[in-house]
């Protein structure tokens, strides 16, 4: 628990201040909310680590190397596979479709287990919020997004059902295309 209990606490100091799209939760529990996810399909603290950090190097600029300093190798890999390429040049909703597109080949590529499960932690713990989000606002909750057509989501959530499909047998798996079919149906 050891490794867990450091990511927990660097994850908490590198997104403090930081808030969920449009809300005012903290963005912590979001990776918190991932982390746990990806807890009840594995013991391994490097992938449960990962899940908890998935998203300091894009969103908190914390860099991939300290991440294999503070945490390893491994974590470092499950984390790079969870990070976009931002082009921080370019406005996010002209880059959307082609930051989904490297992101699903990731997914298209791997024998990596572990890289499905931190995925869709990550994905699962979106899913959840989205599912929230729109029994309350409907459609349009998407105007918050980068991407505001919900059919470009619907492409990019039905994507990872498919392309996670080996964890078909696991709970979070079931939850996530369940969620899926719920809000874009």
């Amino acid at each position: 628990m050891e490794l867990l209990s450091r990511a927990v606490a660097f994850a908490v100091q590198a997104h403090d201040e930081m808030r969920r799209k449009s809300k005012d939760i903290p963005y912590i529990l979001h990776p918190l909310e991932a982390a746990v996810i990806v807890g009840t399909m594995t013991s391994d603290q490097n992938l449960i680590s990962a899940a908890v950090l998935h998203d300091v190097v894009e969103d908190a600029g914390i860099t991939l190397n300290e991440i294999e300093e503070l945490f390893g190798s491994r974590v470092r890999q499950l984390v790079a596979s969870e990070t976009e390429d931002k082009r921080e040049s370019l406005p996010p909703a002209e880059t959307w479709r082609i930051r989904k597109e490297e992101s699903l080949q990731i997914l298209k590529e791997t024998n990596d287990i572990g890289v499905l499960m931190v995925w869709l932690g990550d994905k699962l713990a979106n899913m959840r919020a989205i599912y929230r989000d729109h029994k309350v606002e409907g459609d349009s909750m998407w105007q918050r997004f980068n991407q505001k057509d919900k059919n470009e989501q619907a492409w990019y959530y039905r994507s990872i059902v498919d392309l996670t499909e080996r964890l078909s047998h696991t709970s979070a798996w079931i939850e996530y295309k369940t969620l899926v079919e719920i809000v874009f149906k």
